[in-house]
């Protein structure tokens, strides 16, 4: 082993062991009981609440995917999306944060995502509760796969050492930590890890843009790759068996493809699946104060706006330093790792490194302790068994918490697996399931019961449909698969509770009620 890579691992090394410092800290108090073991007894700062929220939502996406994106066909799918996930993640600190909170304190002092669907609309045979918990199940044992792959991929490609074994050892790390501390551990070393993350960002753009002879050296060089550096264009690589061609030096690139208006709008849409995501509203219901999210939501939009932009500099100013280096689309989410430990110290680089950790492991414990607790607390406690002890319910949390991560192993094994890919499916899902009827259930109040059933049906469904069946004819049809299917949940909603009978006296007074409770 070099002495870089020895100096590299000695700076991830010290970040995973204070990772793991903050799990025992919070341990005896995480194990006190369930609420504090989900919900960390509703006591989040705005600080912790907005940028562990960011940190969990953004996962190792943000260092690896989205500078893939742009490292492979330049600017607009990356900037797009961006843009969508940055007006999203605006709105829904905006729109849904204090209604969230308020009303999951008045609907039976909700601590999770299908408990407050349950709860506010008074669903005596959980039924909501159940559905909400599958697909939280589902869904989430996907995202738990996109991190392992991200640890795979940077273990393996740091180390040398087997893709799979590198991802196992990063999922079971990810296991151990989850197991000790809770919500409350996975909150406060989440607000650490942003700050991690932000500062790797920026370091490497730095570096780069430096590396590559200036700003307007990089844009001159990206300009000369027809469609990489537009906004309603997008580059073409040559490939060859999903190989990128090259010649003379230089990576092969077809004419410039469109990109209109549609597929605008289709990309734009990754911001809808913020009103869905579980691992940020739980930053909303935890909160300790109604009136600290309007500082939260600053923070989390600055956060995620930099963080963004950063990373996807970093993709074109990587094609420009290194352009035949990573010639598919799983090895283009590489060059954030390929760029750092080129460039940086290797002290440095081991910081960096930590970056990519750190958006790891923040959205991989929150991804299991939700999913777990969808399990044990709404399903086995909920409905199962409902004389259930706390001591029992976070017994079977931590059981089906490793079958969770047994069956994401599984579906991570593939390391030619896209990092993006994988998160948009599971983006995907979650927007088009819970984002709708949270919008609705927070804000119409004639929403029923069973316009809330079957809205979140129509949408997880469709997104199997659209992204399985649909998608594949292309053309018009070939849009991402969140924004139909959030349409149809909506109809669905609309439709359906229009046609069922209006909800109770006592329901409608809970929704007043919620509209500007304090505590």
């Amino acid at each position: 082993m070099s002495g870089d890579i020895v100096q590299i691992s000695i700076a991830m090394g010290v970040y995973m062991l204070a990772v793991i410092g903050i799990g025992l800290f919070f341990a005896k108090r995480a194990n006190q009981n369930s609420d504090n073991y989900f919900l960390g007894g509703r006591t989040l700062g705005p600080w912790i609440a907005a940028m562990s929220a960011e940190a969990s939502d953004m996962s190792g996406w943000l260092l690896m995917g989205l500078p893939g994106v742009a490292y492979w066909c330049g600017l607009a799918d990356a900037a797009w999306t961006a843009i969508g996930l940055a007006a999203g993640t605006y709105l829904n600190w905006l729109l849904v944060s204090k209604r969230l909170r308020r009303y999951s304190a008045v609907a039976n002092n909700s601590i999770t995502i299908p408990d407050f669907f349950s709860n506010r609309f008074h669903d005596k045979k959980k039924i909501l509760m159940s559905i909400a918990a599958v697909f939280i199940l589902v869904f989430f044992t996907v995202y738990a796969a996109s991190c392992f792959v991200t640890c795979g991929k940077l273990f393996s490609t740091l180390f040398g050492f087997s893709y799979t074994s590198m991802m196992i050892a990063g999922a079971v790390f990810v296991v151990i930590y989850t197991f000790l501390g809770g919500f409350l551990a996975e909150s406060t070393s989440d607000f650490m890890q942003s700050v991690i993350m932000i500062i790797a960002l920026l370091s490497v753009v730095v570096v780069s843009t430096v590396a590559a002879g200036g700003s307007a050296q990089v844009i001159e060089n990206i300009k000369a790759i027809p469609g990489f550096f537009e906004f309603f264009g997008i580059a073409s690589p040559t490939v060859a068996d999903g190989v990128q061609q090259t010649a003379n030096g230089k990576a092969l690139f077809g004419e410039a493809g469109s990109y209109g208006l549609l597929t605008i709008l289709s990309t734009l849409s990754w911001g809808l699946g913020y009103f869905g995501m579980p691992q940020v509203l739980l930053r909303f219901m935890a909160i300790r104060k109604v009136g600290e999210l309007n500082r939260s939501r600053r923070i989390a939009t600055t956060w995620a706006v930099i963080s963004m932009a950063a990373a996807v500099l970093i993709g074109l100013v990587g094609r420009v330093l290194y352009p035949t280096d990573l010639v598919t689309s799983g090895q283009a989410e590489s060059i954030f790792i390929l760029v750092s430990t080129r460039l940086l110290p290797p002290l440095l680089a081991g910081l960096a490194m930590a970056g990519i950790i750190a958006a790891t492991i923040s959205s991989s414990d929150s991804y299991l302790l939700i999913a777990s607790s969808a399990f044990s607390k709404n399903l086995f406690q909920g409905v199962f068994k409902k004389n259930a002890t706390d001591k029992q319910v976070m017994a079977v949390s931590r059981i089906v918490l490793i079958i969770i991560a047994v069956i994401g192993v599984f579906i991570a094994n593939d390391e030619n697996s896209v990092i993006f890919k994988i998160v948009s499916f599971a983006w995907a899902g979650f927007g088009a399931t819970f984002g709708p009827i949270m919008l609705f259930s927070l804000f119409w109040k004639r929403t029923t019961i069973q316009g809330a059933v079957s809205g979140m049906l129509a949408g997880g469904i469709s997104v199997f449909v659209w992204k399985l069946l649909i998608k594949p004819m292309g053309g018009v049809l070939g849009i991402y698969e969140l924004l139909p299917a959030f349409l149809v949940s909506c109809v669905f909603i609309v439709v359906v509770s229009l046609l069922t009978k209006e909800p109770s006296a006592e329901i409608q007074d809970e929704f007043e009620k919620a509209k500007n409770y304090e505590y």
